[in-house]
């Protein structure tokens, strides 16, 4: 296995604790940190596999610095690199694009243009997203997600077997929550 630089993902972790400090997980009390650590979990159960392990953890952590907080790009080259900074602004879906699946589908373009191992990180965080939705989710938009979550799969499943295979059962999971609302 490659050696990491613990250092730096100590620093990294820190960074996004305080970017997400007051944020909770959608429809929770948990605090928005536990979804960064089960992303970061997802990727490092499969860091003997992928190429760029550096990359990839830094990416998960700071997944959703600019999506969801005030934390822009710059600020994300400022405390690592072009590299992570570029790779964390691929995952970040653009809010100017008139609906979600648009702005996933740019996403998932430019996420195909990064490195293999950046790949990763999108499908760890979908994985980690198919939990039980929302209560106040309609069926469209349980029935919406998880079909988003089936392109993820066949535009990035091909990054990592383990990854692909986890995420595969996870929808099998998920389609039985929106049959439960039927």
């Amino acid at each position: 296995m490659t050696r990491v630089n613990q250092e730096n993902f100590i620093r990294l972790w820190n960074f996004a604790s305080k970017a997400h400090a007051y944020q909770k997980v959608p429809s929770s009390e948990l605090p928005y940190l536990t979804h960064i650590g089960l992303v970061v979990m997802e990727v490092m159960a499969v860091s003997d596999s992928i190429e760029d392990i550096e990359l990839a953890l830094s990416c998960a952590i700071l997944h959703d610095t600019i999506e969801d907080t005030d934390i822009g790009y710059e600020d994300i080259v400022a405390i690592s690199s072009k590299e992570i900074a570029d790779g964390v602004l691929a995952l970040t879906k653009n809010s100017t694009l008139e609906t979600k699946s648009l702005q996933m589908l740019d996403s998932l373009e430019r996420i195909k243009k990064q490195k293999k191992s950046l790949w990763a990180v999108k499908l760890a965080d979908r994985i980690s997203n198919l939990q039980a939705p929302p209560s106040h989710w309609s069926i469209p938009k349980i029935k919406a997600y998880l079909e988003e979550s089936k392109v993820i799969l066949e535009t990035l499943g091909s990054c990592n077997e383990t990854l692909s295979m986890r995420l595969e059962d996870k929808i099998k999971d998920y389609e039985g929550f929106f049959q439960e609302k039927m």
